[in-house]
């Protein structure tokens, strides 16, 4: 790798599974690309880490319907590509109270974008799940198809597998401690804090929590991206009823909307174990975490006693892992040109707010489209601009 020269088409930063399926993308079209991580490949300390992740084309703001059905191909692609599974499928189903506005919102969007789908009252859940769903008398039910687990670390690990296959650089260990325009070349130059520099003709930026440090560092603007502090619960399954939650059966990946919002997976990761989280978490700064996990059980609790017929093991999670969402304050991506001195030639993906894992693969292709053309086919992005932010509290 050290013989391969410093200078590149275009410097990736960051090697969670934003930055790995960029560079996998770049370097696929035949352009030179370094991929750098700041920790050692494959870490813990960030987003991309873990066991599993949902896809759903359940969504409250539509015009995410069609970028979910268009990475789930994407994903089975990139899975032919390296030739073993990182995306397991199950259907979906969305539940909460029959007036919840975020639940009609789901169906009107299924509806518009010709997503099949099924509206279940109490009865029709419990017989299409096996009786472990069991829904309040005012509640409704949403299913659909396209579902399913996504293996996080795996994914990560495929896609920056088949970076190097492609030609990547991939260097671990390079926390980026500058990024300056290169006025003399009309490049990118790239600092790392162990005082290595590298040039390149364009950048992406795609540093997950670390992603409001880094570009006020660089540029000054102050991107209002807060990291939170999650923790991720396994529930033990009463014996005997293993079977009935484990993937490949009719048990779907779920989300339960109002308070708590709460999702989950079937049993895959975990023999004998379900993932029930609580959406969200406790704000923190990502180089400071206390590893110490904090979450409020009581209405957790609550909720898998009433909603899993009492098969679930309520008294407390056995399992808890540590991970970390990037929240802007509408909850939407951002996907942009920094600007300022940089103009076009840095590119930022970041601030996914706890819901962009399952959209690597297509965020991939669109950093890789913009920092090389400038635009993005397929994607409208005016929901993803930094713009929106100005003047914006």
């Amino acid at each position: 790798m050290d013989n391969s020269g410093d200078k590149f088409d275009v410097i990736v930063i960051g090697a969670g599974i934003m930055g790995s399926s960029t560079a996998y993308e770049l370097a696929k079209r035949g352009h030179k690309t370094l991929l750098l991580e700041q920790f050692d490949f494959l870490h813990h300390r960030g987003s991309s880490h873990g066991e599993s992740r949902t896809i759903r084309a359940t969504y409250t703001k539509n015009y995410y319907v069609g970028m979910v059905m268009e990475s789930s191909k994407l994903w089975q692609e990139v899975e032919s590509q390296i030739g073993y599974k990182v995306y397991f499928k199950a259907s979906q189903f969305d539940m909460g109270p029959s007036d919840d506005k975020h639940l009609h919102a789901i169906i009107t969007n299924c509806e518009s974008n010709s997503l099949p789908h099924q509206i279940l009252g109490r009865r029709e859940v419990s017989e299409k799940f096996s009786g472990t769903i069991d829904l309040p008398e005012n509640w409704i039910g949403v299913s659909t198809e396209l579902g399913g687990v996504i293996k996080p670390t795996k994914a990560v690990s495929m896609f920056q597998t088949l970076a190097l296959q492609e030609g990547a650089i991939l260097r671990d260990y390079m926390e980026v401690s500058d990024i300056k325009r290169d006025e003399a070349t009309d490049g990118i130059l790239v600092y790392t804090s162990n005082g290595k520099k590298f040039w390149g003709k364009k950048c992406v930026v795609t540093v997950g929590a670390w992603m409001k440090k880094l570009v006020k560092s660089v540029s000054g603007l102050v991107l209002p991206i807060q990291p939170l502090d999650v923790t991720v619960c396994y529930w033990k399954i009463k014996e005997g009823h293993e079977a009935d939650f484990a993937i490949g059966g009719d048990f779907p990946t779920f989300s339960s909307h109002g308070e708590p919002h709460v999702y989950g997976t079937p049993s895959l990761e975990f023999p004998g174990l379900i993932k029930i989280v609580v959406h969200g978490g406790y704000p923190c700064d990502p180089d400071k975490r206390s590893w110490t996990q904090e979450v409020i059980l009581s209405s957790q609790k609550q909720w898998i006693r009433e909603r899993f017929s009492g098969l679930v093991d309520s008294d407390g999670p056995v399992v808890t892992q540590s991970c970390m969402y990037s929240m802007t304050p509408d909850e939407d991506y951002v996907i942009d040109f920094l600007g300022g001195e940089f103009g076009k030639d840095v590119v930022i993906g970041g601030g996914f707010s706890g819901h962009g894992f399952k959209m690597a693969p297509l965020v991939g292709r669109v950093l890789a489209d913009l920092v090389l053309t400038g635009e993005a086919r397929g994607v409208e992005l005016k929901h993803f601009g930094v713009g929106r932010f100005e003047g914006n509290p």
